[in-house]
């Protein structure tokens, strides 16, 4: 998870919405800062850095998706980087304590979706990594930091009142800040409490709490230490192969194997022997875009999904690219496509499933199903892969040799006596030393 999250982070920092919110950023400043990922020549107070770099992060709609229903990394990973650099060297974080914390950040994000059935579905009124991922933000930094319980309760009562956003800004620049400000207000969170500033211990428990964002919200006591059991041990996450909405990769993978009956090798799709594309698909409101006229929209949009991958055989980074999006040939397959949705097929990331029928003008028809593609936890990438995934990712940032320590750490974190080593490798190259002050 964390070797991923670098990764479509480094991706991440080549997109619009990055450098707008990294723009933003600099008229902030502080006697302590942090690096923003891919950038040497930009540091940032941590809360900044934390909000920017979890910003690239979802920039691209390519980071991990958890059930029930969240975006677990985004909001953890980039607070305690910013922390474990922006403090005094003494004490040291080693890597054990990062991935503590890391863990405790995500468990607390399970463990407060798992007291809701509604969390259990694809979300439909507010954005879940926004409310929960502030709340793993927080604990996260919470542990971290070491901070007393009664700290560490105050912290997450104050992180309440920072959380949420709406639905519809999905498929929007403003969706990425959804994680940027879970993991800045997170980390605002703990800082206040660190100074004092005190909320409802009982949060948690409480309907007009936590409890606002979830219509059956019903908590639990925890087990004690003794017996507890992580969730991720329990429950894996899906890791994706492009960047797009989770419920995408099934549309994805059902069109490849419905294209293998329309052409045969690298033969061009024939277009006008098309009469019409259905998918069989769950209700998801904001995932269904007939005609999506932006990259955002795209990654939200079942129907482009299909049509792309039926043209082409395959999604990439490039899919989502403008001049992609608007060929004469994708705009034409839009217009043919109709969505069903059949009542067993649930709008939930753990039992969805998509059929795909192709009926071509001659009246053949052909149809093809997939009910669990390469990524998700049923079927989880390699670790081969998942360094590949890395790699293309973080290689348009990086130099190769950079790419393949930043692979050696992760993998070995455990073993990392100091978090500072990592830290160093998530800077980058050194920008230019003859640029002009103009540009």
């Amino acid at each position: 998870m964390i070797l991923d999250t670098l990764g479509v982070g480094f991706l991440g920092t080549s997109t619009e919405v990055f450098h707008k919110v990294s723009e933003y950023s600099k008229i902030y400043s502080s006697n302590m800062s942090s690096t923003v990922w891919g950038r040497p020549d930009l540091r940032l107070p941590p809360t900044y850095a934390a909000f920017v770099n979890g910003v690239a992060i979802h920039s691209m709609d390519f980071d991990d998706t958890w059930h029930p229903a969240t975006h677990p990394s985004g909001a953890v990973l980039p607070v305690l980087m910013a922390l474990s650099e922006a403090l005094p060297p003494s004490p040291k974080f080693s890597g054990l304590d990062l991935l503590l914390a890391f863990n405790v950040g995500i468990e607390v994000q399970g463990r407060l979706m798992h007291f809701s059935k509604e969390a259990n579905d694809i979300p439909k009124r507010f954005h879940p990594p926004s409310v929960v991922g502030t709340l793993g933000s927080a604990a996260a930094a919470s542990k971290i930091l070491g901070l007393s319980m009664t700290k560490c309760q105050e912290a997450l009562a104050i992180a309440v009142s920072h959380a949420g956003a709406p639905m519809a800004n999905a498929a929007t620049q403003t969706k990425p800040l959804h994680i940027g400000n879970a993991a800045r207000h997170g980390l605002e969170a703990v800082f206040l409490a660190m100074l004092g500033l005190q909320g409802n211990k009982r949060v948690l428990d409480l309907e007009t709490g936590f409890g606002a964002f979830y219509t059956n919200y019903s908590p639990k006591v925890l087990p004690n230490l003794d017996s507890h059991t992580w969730l991720l041990d329990q429950q894996d996450v899906a890791f994706k192969r492009f960047p797009a909405h989770l419920a995408t990769h099934w549309v994805a993978d059902a069109a490849v194997s419905v294209r293998k009956h329309l052409v045969t090798d690298r033969a061009l799709l024939p277009v006008d022997h098309i009469e019409r594309i259905v998918l069989r698909i769950p209700e998801v409101q904001y995932v269904n875009r007939p005609f999506p006229d932006s990259e955002h929209e795209a990654r939200h949009s079942f129907q482009y999904v299909a049509c792309t991958t039926l043209l082409d055989g395959g999604i990439t980074v490039p899919s989502f690219y403008e001049r992609q999006i608007h060929r004469p040939q994708v705009r034409e397959l839009l217009g043919k496509v109709e969505l069903e949705h059949p009542q067993d097929n649930l709008p939930s990331f753990n039992t969805l499933y998509c059929e795909i029928s192709v009926t071509l003008k001659d009246g053949a028809t052909f149809t093809e199903c997939a009910d669990t593609f390469y990524g998700h936890w049923r079927k989880p990438l390699s670790q081969e892969d998942l360094q590949e995934k890395f790699r293309a990712n973080a290689s348009r940032m990086l130099s190769c040799d950079t790419v393949e320590r930043l692979i050696e750490r992760v993998e070995s974190l455990e073993d990392l006596e100091d978090c500072s080593v990592l830290i160093a490798l998530l800077k980058g190259p050194s920008p230019p030393k003859m640029m002009s002050k103009s540009i």
